[in-house]
């Protein structure tokens, strides 16, 4: 009796064993390959939202750690520049509130405190609903665009189911007030705090 559930157990033991390896070698091989990739998005994305600049992007980065979205946490940013004067500056930073959790954007903002535009670079929304933020889905996020604290007013800083003036998706309205408040409260933040910016 003890030999017919040895065998099945010691089976089970083994079959665990090599998953795990072969999960945790997986995971291994392929760690190098997705950062590699992550930094190829986020420089694309750098490049859709500043062009003309003549620094190391991505080598002049530092971060600051802020409460910002309700939540303290490290906001890399990263300088443009021409002829060694920064002329705007792209935040990188998490909004935690999204339908799925987390949205980790990318938004430039220049010296005179207008959004040079907004970029996802990680979510979790819901596909064909939430997923519209990103640009090869829809362009509704490149509205963001040339706007300011005060262009729209702060009270038309919403979408337009709470009375402000930016549209949502049909049947998903949590993700788009996500980036529109996440927006507002970045260049809040960028205006109040100089300690942002070096």
């Amino acid at each position: 009796m003890i030999k017919l559930i040895l065998k099945p157990a010691m089976l089970l033991a083994v079959f665990t064993l090599v998953s795990i390896l072969f999960v945790s070698w997986t995971q291994d091989a392929t760690k190098d390959k997705i950062q590699h990739n992550e930094r190829q998005l986020l420089i694309e994305r750098l490049g859709e939202l500043v062009s003309n600049f003549d620094n190391d992007i991505i080598k002049d980065k530092y971060s600051r750690t802020l409460t910002l979205h309700g939540v303290k946490q490290a906001i890399n940013v990263y300088p443009a520049k021409q002829n060694n004067k920064v002329f705007a500056y792209l935040l990188e930073h998490t909004y935690p509130n999204g339908y799925s959790g987390d949205i980790r954007l990318l938004t430039g903002i220049n010296v005179n405190h207008q959004l040079l535009g907004v970029r996802v670079i990680t979510h979790k929304e819901t596909p064909g609903l939430g997923d519209k933020i990103e640009t090869r889905k829809s362009d509704w996020i490149k509205q963001f665009a040339g706007l300011s604290l005060s262009n729209p007013t702060k009270d038309n800083w919403k979408v337009g189911r709470d009375g402000g003036t930016f549209d949502s998706f049909t049947g998903a309205t949590i993700t788009p007030r996500a980036i529109v408040t996440a927006s507002y409260q970045l260049l809040e933040l960028f205006v109040q705090k100089p300690k942002l910016i070096k």
